[in-house]
């Protein structure tokens, strides 16, 4: 692996740094995103049985909106009524949408830098592809053919233009690959997410009469 590096000269260490950036964001991703740090498949139905009777007590609001994205949006909506318990449905509802807001922000972090890394990885293999190329001419003699000038700059010249072209693809493809995929989950879980909140909303406005 260090020969490839040494063969394909400085402009690789740029693209090794994305690579590395691309996978660190790509685990954090995974981490962030797991459904039971999101939007737990039950937690909706408890949060109605819990909050069937009456409104809950502050520490139980306060250990559901610390559960996951999903409890900190529903626990919004019983945060208002418990502070004015005389809030309208639009209140509460407004609320419940502002914290869902502040929730998409979190769910779609990094996906811009992702995004961003896919898209400059090929470029980043096409300016080391040119100067692997400014290389093998400039191994060149003033007026001969190619290959004419010094042998061995014309291979690292070669080497420079292909090993950083195949390094710009290999990180660009899979941090595209999981772009995607992280930005249908988001897309999901934002939907669950409104969802949750409307039926919800809906609870509230029946519990209190």
């Amino acid at each position: 692996m260090l020969s490839i590096i040494q063969a394909a000269g400085w402009p690789i260490w740029p693209l090794i740094a994305c690579s590395i950036l691309a996978l660190a964001l790509i685990i954090e991703r995974f981490l962030a995103l797991r459904t039971a740090r999101v939007a737990p498949p039950q937690l909706l139905q408890e949060a109605i049985s819990v909050s069937h009777k009456g409104l809950p007590g502050e520490q139980t609001v306060a250990q559901l909106a610390q559960n996951s994205a999903l409890g900190e949006v529903l626990a919004s909506g019983l945060q208002v009524l418990r502070h004015n318990p005389h809030a309208s449905h639009e209140d509460v509802q407004a609320q419940m949408e502002n914290t869902g807001r502040a929730v998409a922000h979190r769910l779609e972090q990094y996906l811009g830098a992702l995004a961003t890394i896919a898209s400059a990885a090929p470029l980043l293999g096409l300016l080391g592809t040119v100067i692997g190329m400014i290389e093998i001419f400039g191994s060149q003699s003033g007026g001969g053919a190619v290959g004419g000038g010094n042998p061995a700059q014309l291979a690292h010249g070669i080497s420079i233009a292909l090993y950083n072209t195949a390094f710009g693809l290999i990180v660009a493809i899979p941090t595209l690959i999981f772009w995607r995929y992280f930005r249908a989950r988001v897309d999901s879980y934002l939907l669950g997410l409104e969802l949750a909140a409307e039926q919800f909303a809906r609870h509230l406005a029946r519990l209190r009469g």
